[in-house]
């Protein structure tokens, strides 16, 4: 009887299963700042997806008369920016209060959503407008993002770093559920221009979320000029066992993947279906990311993270490629599920590795030149996917891309082999 009451007492005492699993997976949002800074960046993302929906169909159905050209070539004005201007972005963020870097980045996206609900509204918009307002909008996001990436460090410690990166990779990808589901419904039921506007009042949260957190960046002070200060990021990025062979990684892996989420309206239209399938196939990938980037946090600070993520490119390449030769809807939708786990998983796992061999004070620098790498991927390999599509069909461009996706990956295992041995 003693031993009973014993053990009835521990199992009363002791946390659940259930609640060991969810605290291990949530751990980062033990910390204040982080809590709020992702409610701010969440909503905000919502914002953007929804107006990612109405956008493309602005583009594709309604400006141009379905030229996919005009997909890739919005997407390449939108990320080109960050090229240009990353690294720039990344000594600013090292040098002065990266909060308020992150205020001045919101300011300019929302009043680019709402010059866009503006043009809609008064039934002047052009193609020329939209293209214009995205790369605005990137050169925001080129100084905002090395900004948001080297405070994320800040906010939790050292050993939670990974767990706070694929949470982050959650509201990312929960807002590429809910926002496109969203943006879908507003655009069928009350027009485009309230996903712009919907857009624009979403960056409030992430300025209210700024001005909320406690956290402060004391930059060191120094008198080396902006050029002095880029070379010494690069400088040490070669000092880092594995970096370059990351940036480069980053770059190949968003040319090669990213292509499939730009023409998912192409695809959506090759599968016999327009505005209700490109938003559910989005969706579906969404769903898949945030199951992959919870299975990175749970697992947390763990050992052999370059080889799992050089595994997980491989799946995707394959998964991507059979999704892109798939005739049958709901075949389509379980691969693009199933890629987009694979895909941030990936991803995640890459961004943690980076962020965990760099010094905060190198963070600004180092995560632009990765951002640059990162998002830099994006436009070439979306700008080069549009021009293939006319001629050769979206699905058939899209399956080489998985092809060689997965080739890459089997690259990196089995010759290339130092992001493996991270």
């Amino acid at each position: 009887m003693a031993t009973s009451s014993i053990s009835s007492n521990a199992q009363t005492h002791s946390p659940s299963l259930r609640t060991r699993v969810f605290g291990r997976a949530f751990k980062a949002f033990t910390y204040p700042d982080f809590r709020i800074m992702w409610i701010g960046a969440c909503t905000s993302t919502i914002g953007s997806f929804m107006q990612t929906v109405a956008q493309a169909w602005l583009i594709y159905y309604f400006l141009t008369k379905r030229d996919a050209f005009y997909l890739g070539f919005d997407t390449f004005l939108a990320q080109m920016p960050i090229v240009l201007f990353s690294l720039i972005g990344g000594v600013i963020a090292d040098r002065y209060e990266r909060r308020r870097m992150l205020m001045m980045s919101q300011i300019v996206q929302m009043t680019c959503a709402f010059t866009l609900a503006a043009l809609y509204i008064t039934g002047r918009v052009k193609v020329e407008h939209v293209l214009l307002l995205s790369f605005i909008t990137g050169c925001g996001q080129s100084f905002g993002g090395p900004a948001y990436q080297a405070l994320i460090p800040s906010l939790v410690k050292k050993e939670d770093l990974q767990n706070a990166i694929a949470l982050n990779s959650i509201q990312f990808n929960l807002a590429r559920v809910i926002g496109p589901a969203l943006g879908g419904i507003a655009l069928a039921y009350l027009g485009a221009a309230w996903c712009f506007g919907l857009n624009g009042l979403s960056f409030v949260a992430v300025l209210i979320s700024l001005s909320l957190i406690k956290t402060r960046y004391q930059p060191v002070k120094t008198g080396e000029s902006v050029l002095e200060s880029m070379k010494q990021g690069i400088r040490f990025l070669h000092k880092q066992p594995g970096m370059v062979s990351l940036i480069a990684l980053a770059f190949l892996m968003t040319a090669l993947a990213i292509p499939l989420l730009t023409f998912l309206p192409a695809m959506a239209s090759s599968l016999g279906g327009e505005k209700d399938l490109f938003t559910v196939l989005l969706c579906c990938s969404g769903a898949g990311a945030i199951c992959g980037a919870l299975i990175v946090a749970y697992v947390g600070h763990s050992k052999h993270k370059g080889r799992s993520a050089l595994l997980l490119l491989v799946l995707m390449g394959l998964l991507m490629s059979g999704f892109a030769l798939s005739k049958i809807k709901v075949l389509s939708a379980i691969l693009i599920f199933i890629s987009g786990a694979a895909m941030m998983a990936s991803m995640a796992t890459i961004s943690s590795l980076v962020q965990l061999i760099t010094s905060d004070n190198m963070r600004g620098r180092v995560m632009s030149v990765y951002n640059v790498a990162f998002r830099g991927g994006m436009p070439i390999g979306s700008l080069i996917v549009g021009k293939l599509i006319p001629i050769f069909t979206a699905p058939a461009v899209l399956a080489v891309d998985g092809a060689l996706l997965s080739l890459l990956g089997v690259y990196f295992l089995t010759f290339h082999r130092k992001i493996a041995a991270l």
